[in-house]
């Protein structure tokens, strides 16, 4: 099989190219897949995702997903529980790859008969601005603190980060524009000084000349775990134990917007979310309204 167009990642490339192999039809099921998520304007990590569950379903039974029946998806799914259990992240995805196919495939019945996922009703993790500040002091290199700087004075995802481009950092009006990556349409997010300071002198000392950060991805670019790491590895130095990660960050920065009096629309907008209520939910968090909310036990002994 030609992996052209097949995510750059190995392990994926690897387990599509074995169930292309191995899996009679397999190969034009997943062109016919790949075809219709381009013209969705599906991310490439939805194709990655999708493509690597449905490839271990074929691999498992050794034919095509849609002509399993409903008992070989059922104990496919129980066999996921029974062995780990998986992650939600994990499950949930197999779900959605499965109900993608069918619904591309006409597949209704068996698309039905799906369990439905229920929304994630945890509130994200953040950190106090203590914190943060740790972060930046532990990153000892200009590239890792300049990293923490725009993951959480951005809001930026992951994927955004790495994908910086110099020719869209505007250093003379301070401003960042993130081209289109989750909900599709390109936004601006403010710089700030400290920001248009460290990326000038992180230019300076790499001589970087199209993406901002490099490094030993397919296309040079700082590949996801490296990122992942020197968040975690920072994380541990600074002694921070709660369970952060690169969106972490993310959260953080809507967090402490709405705290510091930014209207929930104008957050929405910078972290280009597609809907409102998925921007709401710093509302439970942030400690905003008409009075900061304390802890009656310091109330009592008249501390506060």
């Amino acid at each position: 099989m030609e992996t052209n167009n097949i995510p750059p990642n190995s392990d994926v490339v690897t387990l599509l190219s074995k169930a292309c192999a191995e899996v009679h039809g397999f190969e034009e099921l997943y062109r016919r897949l790949e075809r219709r998520m381009h013209t969705q304007r599906r991310s490439d990590s939805t194709k990655k995702n999708y493509g690597r569950h449905l490839a271990q379903i074929a691999l498992h039974y050794k034919c095509l997903p849609t002509i399993l029946a409903d008992d070989q998806i059922e104990d496919y799914l129980e066999g996921l529980i029974l062995k780990g259990p998986p992650s939600a992240s994990y499950f949930k995805h197999t779900v959605y790859s499965l109900r993608y196919l069918f619904r591309l495939e006409g597949l209704n019945a068996k698309r039905i008969q799906l369990p439905n996922i229920k929304n994630d009703k945890k509130l994200p993790i953040v950190l106090g601005r203590d914190e943060v500040k740790a972060l930046m002091f532990q990153a000892k290199y200009v590239k890792h603190k300049l990293l923490v700087g725009l993951l959480y004075g951005c809001g930026l995802r992951c994927g955004e980060v790495r994908t910086i481009r110099l020719r869209d950092i505007d250093l003379s009006r301070a401003m960042l524009l993130v081209r289109k990556t989750k909900g599709n349409y390109d936004r601006y997010v403010p710089l700030g000084k400290l920001l248009v300071k460290g990326i000038q002198q992180h230019i300076e000392s790499t001589g970087a000349t199209d993406y901002l950060f490099t490094g030993t991805d397919f296309d040079s670019r700082y590949s996801q775990r490296g990122v992942q790491w020197v968040i975690k590895s920072l994380c541990k130095k600074a002694g921070i134990r709660k369970e952060v990660n690169t969106h972490t960050l993310r959260h953080t920065y809507a967090t402490h917007l709405l705290e510091d009096g930014l209207d929930i629309v104008s957050i929405k907008e910078l972290l280009g979310h597609a809907h409102i209520e998925t921007t709401m939910v710093y509302l439970h968090i942030a400690k905003t309204g008409r009075k900061a909310p304390f802890c009656p036990l310091d109330k009592l002994y008249k501390l506060i």
